[in-house]
């Protein structure tokens, strides 16, 4: 439970820190409400990136991505089949692989993507539930601390 807190806590507050950026961070797909955010892999803890094998580096971000069922009391979390792709300015495409964490009730997809200073990706995920498919697009530039 300790863990379930520390993970949910930490990515709320990454979101946070991402929506000041870039306010509203989440896009309807038919009944489902897609959150998305990025954030560079140092805003983890060592403890919360080690538990969830994610790699903590200045050269490295984590996108992360949870989808929600509208149609249901509470909007609950549910499993969705994501793919994606990073494209930077020099077109240079990068390929998302997203994983499911689940942690109690949440359930998040998370992505790893290797950056350098500056660079600037356009990202775009597909995003699929029960029939009901979509996709996310979003920019963000990441920078080394």
């Amino acid at each position: 439970m300790t863990r379930l807190f520390s993970l949910f806590a930490l990515l709320i507050s990454c979101l946070g820190i991402s929506l000041s950026a870039s306010a509203g961070q989440y896009k309807d797909i038919e009944n489902l409400e897609v959150h998305y955010s990025s954030f560079p892999s140092t805003f983890l803890t060592p403890e919360v990136a080690s538990t969830y094998k994610i790699q903590r580096s200045r050269y490295s971000a984590v996108i992360n991505v949870t989808v929600l069922d509208k149609s249901q009391p509470g909007k609950p979390a549910v499993t969705a089949v994501l793919s994606g792709q990073a494209k930077n300015l020099l077109g240079t495409v990068k390929n998302l692989s997203f994983r499911e964490v689940r942690e109690g009730s949440a359930i998040y997809y998370i992505a790893e993507i290797k950056h350098a200073n500056e660079e600037r990706f356009s990202f775009s995920v597909d995003v699929s539930h029960n029939g009901t498919r979509g996709n996310i697009e979003f920019n963000q530039t990441f920078y080394v601390d």
